[in-house]
């Protein structure tokens, strides 16, 4: 139960009768003295709590009309919904929110993931703005996710923008104008936890308990900028926490990286020759798997000899109609490559195998960028990639750096020449690559799934403890 030794008068009137304390909260809201909603659950709860039932049940009615009229339905409602769950009269509900649920991708994986680990306690909601189907995100990401429910809320501003347009940019809308996540906010209102997990800073928490995950601070702050309006901050990465202070002066509360769960069986002892990138075909390149293919044809030009036998595997999840996979489509037209594979959106099976097999990873995300946000925020298909025994060769910036241990268990490069180099020296040396393989397969057990899982249960259950006074321990 939360402290409210700032409110002791409060807690005295709770204490002695619901009269008092009734009478107290009409005198303040009249003065318009201002009451958190915890403070008021809370206050609420120990009435409850402390008087007899006959009692309370002349009080709850009472007490409820009051905030109604004098808070607004909002309030009472966060009222009634913690003493429900305080009380044990069901489950708390969890709201989790993601613009981009319907696209696959690291981030949505995380959501996805925290929804699996949390659903035996919880009754949850997945809430996405385009059509996807739960068995579509069970797939994609091999979860478990036959307790959450899947709910579709169309934000009007983006339907009649472009209804051909799958991704929703929120960096396009106009702050002038009327927000048009106001829906979301107002959906947000119905759960007991709410879960931002698109880090849009345009949704307005209103209920009791919310956590806006942040992947990396993408946009300033603007008129419709609702973070700090949050219960908790979660970063994904140091590298992302450290931005939140800069670019937005606020402190994160929880640094949790995310699960990596593409942990083989076993290693087998015969990889094959394969050079393997992972990452989302992103309609803005940031990845940067173009480059990535320019830089493999130019290897093969010049050192022919030493890359014979080699492909390259370019693998990620992609919209429909996505300009940045047609470009480089249109560059393998013109300059075909049978050791150039791109494969888009496959299931997690299939990439498990293809991790498998590949000898090494590359990874480009960062390469020749200024702005922090084309940066990787962490870099989840790289720890993915070590957890197969995959060499990881990554852009030395980020949150790569978080995970690959330079010349211990992977490398990092800041320039394609570095590259160039340190990927010619392992396919030159085979027994060191096995080696190095062996040391990034021991790093990649620090982000697995497990451990994840484990890290949120803990935190989630501690802040529903602090926010409802109810324990969730098995």
């Amino acid at each position: 139960m939360m402290a409210v030794k700032d409110y002791a008068p409060w807690r005295r009137a709770a204490e002695k009768s619901p009269r008092h304390f009734l009478r107290l909260l009409r005198r303040s809201l009249a003065r318009n003295k201002a009451i958190p909603q915890e403070v008021l659950n809370s206050l609420a709860l120990t009435v409850i709590q402390t008087h007899p039932s006959s009692r309370v049940l002349r009080f709850l009615p009472r007490l409820v009309q009051t905030v109604a009229a004098e808070r607004g339905l909002q309030s009472a409602w966060n009222l009634v919904a913690s003493l429900e769950v305080a009380l044990h009269h069901r489950k708390p509900t969890i709201g989790l929110y993601d613009n981009a649920a319907h696209y696959i991708g690291g981030a949505q994986k995380y959501g996805c993931t925290i929804a699996s680990a949390l659903q035996d306690d919880f009754d949850i909601t997945l809430i996405a703005n385009r059509p996807v189907a739960r068995s579509q995100l069970e797939n994609w990401y091999g979860l478990d996710l036959s307790r959450c429910r899947v709910k579709v809320i169309p934000i009007p501003y983006f339907e009649k923008k472009d209804r051909l347009r799958e991704l929703i940019d929120a960096g396009e809308v106009d702050t002038s104008q009327e927000n048009p996540f106001h829906l979301i906010s107002l959906e947000s209102g119905h759960y007991d936890l709410f879960i931002n997990n698109c880090m849009l800073e345009m949704v307005y928490p209103l209920a009791n308990v919310s956590i806006f995950i942040t992947h990396f601070p993408e946009r300033g702050k603007s008129r419709f900028f609702y973070v700090k309006k949050y219960s908790q901050i979660v970063a994904n990465s140091l590298y992302t926490a450290r931005w939140i202070r800069q670019k937005w002066d606020l402190n994160p509360h929880q640094h949790l990286y995310p699960p990596v769960d593409m942990e083989a069986p076993f290693v087998p002892q015969e990889k094959e020759n394969i050079i393997l990138s992972v990452s989302r075909f992103d309609p803005g390149g940031n990845k940067q798997q173009l480059k990535m293919i320019e830089v493999f044809q130019h290897i093969s030009r010049d050192q022919p000899e030493k890359l014979k036998g080699w492909r390259l595997a370019v693998v990620g999840g992609s919209i429909r109609d996505n300009p940045y996979l047609e470009k480089i489509n249109g560059h393998l037209s013109r300059n075909p490559s049978s050791a150039i594979e791109l494969r888009t959106n496959l299931p997690a099976s299939d990439l498990k195998s293809l991790y498998q097999k590949a000898k090494i990873f590359w990874h480009f995300c960062g390469l020749g960028q200024t702005d922090p946000a084309k940066v990787e925020h962490f870099g989840m298909t790289v720890a993915e990639a070590m957890q197969n025994g995959c060499v990881p060769i990554a852009f030395r910036g980020g949150g790569q750096m978080e995970i690959v241990e330079d010349t211990v268990s992977g490398f990092l490069f800041s320039t394609e020449k570095e590259l160039a180099e340190k990927t010619l020296d392992l396919i030159g040396r085979p027994g060191f690559l096995g080696e190095m393989g062996q040391q990034a397969l021991e790093r990649g057990k620090r982000f697995r799934r497990e451990v994840f899982v484990d890290a949120v249960q803990a935190y989630v259950r501690d802040l529903v403890r602090a926010g409802f006074s109810v324990s969730l321990e098995s």
